[in-house]
């Protein structure tokens, strides 16, 4: 759905070009994370703790130390001592001391995996040696997993250091609750009492990996006069300088960062885990280090994203307006403070317009892994309680669960929960497109059924760098800040592109590191085609602007006399009769104009769009197995403006393939004492190709992004949230009852169809 909207008419954006980065990719040429290869590199390898939860009591490696070939061995003591300063790590908030802890155990290992020590050495199988001589003495503890059992007040403590916040007044004991969060408005609980029907559920989610499949993995030098280099798989390499910097006592200006191609990240490689580590190592022995997860590694000790129990209930009047609601919401933050539940309580209703609201968070530590961002996070499973509220009122007051959400939706002028109030949206109208649609309308077959489900995520903007550079010939080079994981290097040339007025083949874009561009925040939340974007089209402007400038000085033309038209300069001068000039033409004449042709734009971007998202599921499930079949997917997503269509389009379907996942098969799973029991892609389940049918899109144009150049808003981390509670609303009805619990795997649906009342 492209509705029209009143915009100048584009020529570049909107189109479909091919991706620029495409060739390296399927030749194999791009150059990820672990491909680097330096002069006397050596393998970094990391000693983890085999205990959930167990005091260190010594860390003898002096046999390690003098095993032959081995360079460097690092422990706790090898770092600086943390301070408690909050830091900005990737997508989340952390204090350095927990940054630090995570990436090398202080004290007490806290989670199967953590890391305690590392080495580096001149071959991956002396260095798998030295770890074995590494001696350990541990003192076992008891230990917690579940986010409940981590809130009870006997639960074994995991930092004695650890007072709730957001609790009035200051606790006076230690808790593994790191904060209570509160949000509301109105009088949910007098409201709730006069409602005329109210459902209500208990809803839990499984921690689930973003499932990259390139493993962290890094080289890092250390050069004698202290100027330190990374070469990196990460979403956000200014934040890994800043840190290293923090976490090794660096200066800044110490440390370059260079991104390497990203085989996937999600939110999960927005936070360092070997970079320090790798640093720490080449520091001491001199020379570079390189390190590389394995996938067990990857599982063991990198952020999955928080499993949760949310308590819900909604109250609503006959008609089907929703009056109150009132949420708990339990996440699990891992072994440190930090889980996404403060988002998880600002978009669980952010999709509707209810009076009455009281929404309550808890961010609480286990004996796991930190947990890490992943695609809207802490949003996919507010939604699955939301929506599968709605979708139980829907049933009982007989209303099509598409109406029952337009009767409840957002509308321009809303105020959200959270406080912000909405402007250019097209909710209503992603919902129409949907009720629109042919699927909306196409019969079901036997033992299937359909779930509709909304999703909400609020986009951000934040720091970007840009620079736009013409080149003697007429070429464009376009620079920023930021690592490309959905398309950014086409979405950047081709706004560029639109703003100079040449076709996009004339265009490349490329990502530099930290010494080379501005500062530039993560690629996360959805913010670079909208904030670094505008960088990009700020320095593209600026960049016209000389060139109306030099054109002047060619034609001897006042500035307000020449303007930019379809990528040449016009003289506007009825005195004056010359030709055109072209892009080319300027820039084959500048060194006689002022020199070189480059702009440069740094900013904040404010007014990032919201995105909403509307999904349809049909599935089917055979009873005799208990395995369900995703059989059509549909899914709406108010855009703003599409820069490049196909990419959306590959972000909105690459969400849903996680959330049906998330839905239908992953979960981390352990045994009694606290080891993840199926760290690796055999048995840790994720969608693939045949698991999924054609996935279809409808971008919803009508309401552009009026405080962007082009109208757009982010789009990557809306899809994902409203496939949980799709498939769970298409199968409960299904199995005539309420599912509440994810993943819906066979086994479990097999004992769903077992129970009392469900549907034949």
């Amino acid at each position: 759905m492209n509705d029209a909207v009143s915009a100048p008419v584009l020529q570049v954006v909107g189109q479909r070009p091919i991706r620029p980065d495409g060739a390296d990719k399927v030749t194999g040429r791009a150059n990820f994370g672990a491909d680097l290869r330096l002069p006397g590199m050596l393998t970094g390898r990391v000693l983890r703790s085999p205990h959930a939860h167990a005091r260190i009591l010594s860390i003898d490696a002096s046999a390690a130390r003098a095993l032959p070939g081995v360079k460097a061995v690092v422990t706790a003591a090898d770092f600086p001592e943390p301070g408690n300063q909050a830091v900005d790590a990737g997508e989340g908030a952390a204090t350095l001391r927990a940054l630090s802890e995570n990436c090398m155990a202080r004290g007490k290992a806290l989670y199967v995996g953590h890391a305690v020590a590392a080495v580096a050495a001149t071959s991956p199988e002396i260095a798998e040696a030295a770890l074995a001589l590494i001696a350990v003495r541990y003192e076992p503890l008891p230990h917690v997993i579940d986010v409940e059992a981590a809130m009870a007040p006997d639960a074994p403590l995991l930092h004695d250091d650890l007072f709730t916040k957001g609790v009035t007044p200051r606790p006076t004991a230690p808790s593994n609750i790191a904060e209570k969060i509160m949000l509301g408005r109105g009088d949910a609980a007098a409201a709730m009492a006069g409602a005329e029907v109210v459902v209500s559920g208990r809803y839990v989610t499984a921690p689930v990996h973003q499932g990259y499949l390139e493993p962290h993995a890094c080289v890092a030098s250390a050069g004698a006069d202290g100027q330190c280099q990374v070469w990196v798989s990460t979403q956000g390499h200014f934040a890994v300088r800043a840190m290293c910097a923090g976490l090794l006592g660096i200066e800044l200006r110490d440390i370059r960062v260079t991104p390497a191609e990203i085989g996937g990240g999600f939110g999960g490689k927005t936070t360092v885990y070997l970079e320090p580590v790798a640093l720490a190592l080449s520091r001491q022995c001199g020379r570079p280090v390189r390190m590389v997860m394995t996938r067990a590694e990857v599982f063991e000790a990198s952020g999955p994203t928080s499993g949760c129990v949310i308590e819900a209930r909604l109250g609503a009047n006959a008609d089907g307006r929703v009056i109150a609601a009132e949420l708990v919401l339990k996440y699990q933050a891992g072994a440190f403070p930090g889980s996404p539940v403060g988002a998880g309580c600002m978009a669980a209703l952010a999709c509707y317009d209810i009076e009455h609201v009281a929404i309550t968070g808890f961010d609480v530590v286990s004996n796991r892994a930190k947990v890490a961002a992943y695609r809207a996070p802490g949003a996919p499973m507010a939604a699955l309680a939301v929506e599968s509220c709605l979708d139980e009122l829907s049933l009982r007051l007989g209303i099509d669960p598409i109406e029952l959400r337009i009767r409840n939706a957002v509308r321009p002028g809303a105020k959200a929960v959270y406080g912000a109030t909405f402007r250019e949206i097209a909710f209503i109208e992603t919902l129409e497109a949907i009720r629109n649609h042919p699927h909306y309308r196409a019969p079901l077959g036997p033992d299937q059924a359909r779930g509709v489900a909304c999703g909400f995520w609020f986009n951000i903007g934040g720091e970007s760098s840009a620079a736009v550079h013409v080149d003697e010939a007429g070429g464009v080079t376009v620079v920023s800040g930021n690592p490309d994981i959905g398309g950014s290097r086409a979405s950047m040339a081709m706004m560029a592109a639109e703003t100079l007025g040449v076709p996009i083949a004339r265009v490349r874009a490329i990502v530099a590191d930290t010494s080379a561009i501005g500062f530039s925040a993560t690629t996360g939340g959805s913010r670079v085609t909208f904030a670094t974007g505008m960088a990009v089209v700020q320095a593209a402007g600026k960049v016209v602007d000389d060139l109306r400038r030099r054109a002047g000085l060619i034609w001897e033309c006042p500035l307000d006399q020449v303007q930019w038209q379809g990528g040449q300069a016009v003289c506007t001068d009825p005195s004056k009769t010359v030709k055109p000039l072209t892009l080319a033409e300027i820039a084959g004449r500048s060194a006689r104009t002022g020199g070189p042709i480059a702009a440069h734009a740094s900013l904040t971007a404010q007014g990032a769009g919201p995105g909403f998202a509307v999904h349809l599921c049909d599935i089917a499930l055979d009873r005799e197995t208990g395995r369900p079949t995703v059989v059509r997917y549909t899914a709406a997503q108010d855009v703003g403006r599409a820069i490049h269509p196909s990419y959306v389009e590959g972000q909105i379907q690459g969400g849903v393939a996680q959330g049906v996942g998330w839905a239908l098969n992953e979960a981390y799973l352990y045994d009694d004492a606290g080891r993840l029991l199926n760290p690796g892609f055999l048995d840790y389940r994720m969608p693939v190709a045949s698991d999924l049918p054609m996935i279809d899109t409808v971008l919803v144009e009508s309401a552009p992004n009026k405080r962007h150049p082009y109208g757009a808003k982010g789009v990557g981390e809306a899809p994902i949230v409203p496939p949980l509670p799709a498939v769970a609303c298409a199968l409960s009805r299904l199995v005539g009852h309420r599912l509440t619990e994810l993943p819906l795997s066979p086994p479990v649906l097999l004992q769903a169809l077992d129970q009392p009342g469900a549907a034949g």
